[in-house]
């Protein structure tokens, strides 16, 4: 139901219950795509109605009872998630600046709001990895792909493949050209990774090389042999990209969840120390090696070999993947 005429009556005109209320405006918001986005702030946003429709909440369902200090009680209610380890910290930041979106989507204004999540959190995120990446056991990859075999998802399959062998996004494996990636490989022994990447970087404004092996070889040939006919990549001809988030990709999460895996990002940092390790031939940060005392250039060197073959524009964003320099 699209927001008409004024926004008179409850939930500013949207009508019906707060979390209802708050998917239907950040649509209007967003113009009926961006489904990733919309989808992300939903999420964020129905975890807030909870809060606020439980005892510990102030019981509203209607948004016009929403003020400044709810966002910041709400703040006090994260705050305290991340204390008790419920919660990271990351998460609790955007989920204050979802909720922020949100009531700005359902106000048409942007008088209720918190003006900084961290400093309402009074927390500062940190993007250094402090846990050792899931994934990094190949065998462990194996018997996942496997079982996602068994449960009729060749697809999913591929895309754990590509991701682990290649460091690519989620979004980068289902989009991938893959009869060009094959055709790279043959002829120049390495893939640039440029369809579906993030924040404009494709083309050739931002090359993004990677020096093939047999791994990337072979997931290649997979992720090519369960592409749907007439199409170059994994998604069937008259897919869309939502629709195999909704029918492949939130199903194969589940298994993944049951195998120890986190998801398929956890592959892209798996990749990343694996990199780590052949550049330096130490072991990544967060695996215990001390490349960065002993060699601080040679550390550098391969954080940005790294940054690059991740699609990332910076060196400090590496160590989410591999861990400090401490």
């Amino acid at each position: 139901m699209a927001l008409v005429g004024r926004r008179d009556g409850r939930n500013f005109g949207y009508r019906r219950q707060l979390s209802y209320a708050g998917l239907q405006a950040l649509r209007d918001l967003f113009g009926g795509g961006h489904y990733g986005t919309v989808k992300a702030h939903s999420d964020r946003w129905q975890a807030f109605v909870r809060w606020c429709r439980s005892d510990d909440g102030p019981r509203f369902n209607d948004a016009r009872q929403i003020d400044r200090q709810t966002l910041l009680d709400y703040a006090v209610h994260l705050r305290h998630q991340v204390e008790q380890g419920e919660l990271a910290i990351a998460t609790a930041q955007n989920r204050l600046s979802s909720v922020n979106r949100t009531m700005a989507a359902l106000r048409g204004d942007q008088y209720v709001k918190v003006p900084s999540p961290s400093k309402a959190l009074g927390m500062r995120r940190t993007s250094v990895r402090c846990s050792v990446p899931q994934g990094q056991d190949r065998e462990q990859v194996t018997r996942i792909v496997y079982v996602l075999c068994e449960h009729q998802q060749p697809r999913a399959a591929a895309i754990v493949q590509l991701a682990r062998t290649t460091g690519m996004r989620l979004r980068e494996a289902i989009l991938a050209d893959l009869p060009r990636l094959k055709r790279e490989a043959e002829h120049y022994g390495k893939i640039n990774i440029q369809d579906g990447t993030k924040g404009g970087r494709g083309g050739a404004i931002a090359p993004r090389w990677i020096r093939e092996d047999d791994h990337i070889r072979d997931a290649l040939k997979y992720a090519e042999q369960t592409s749907p006919d007439d199409s170059r990549n994994l998604l069937a001809p008259n897919e869309s990209y939502l629709d195999f988030q909704q029918g492949i990709v939130r199903p194969a999460r589940d298994i993944l969840h049951q195998h120890n895996l986190k998801g398929f990002h956890e592959l892209r940092a798996a990749y990343a120390c694996e990199r780590y390790e052949q550049i330096t031939q130490h072991l990544a940060p967060i695996n215990g090696g001390s490349c960065y005392q002993l060699d601080p250039h040679l550390d550098q060197k391969a954080r940005a070999q790294i940054s690059h073959e991740l699609g990332h524009g910076r060196t400090d964003v590496v160590s989410a993947y591999i861990g400090g320099r401490a």
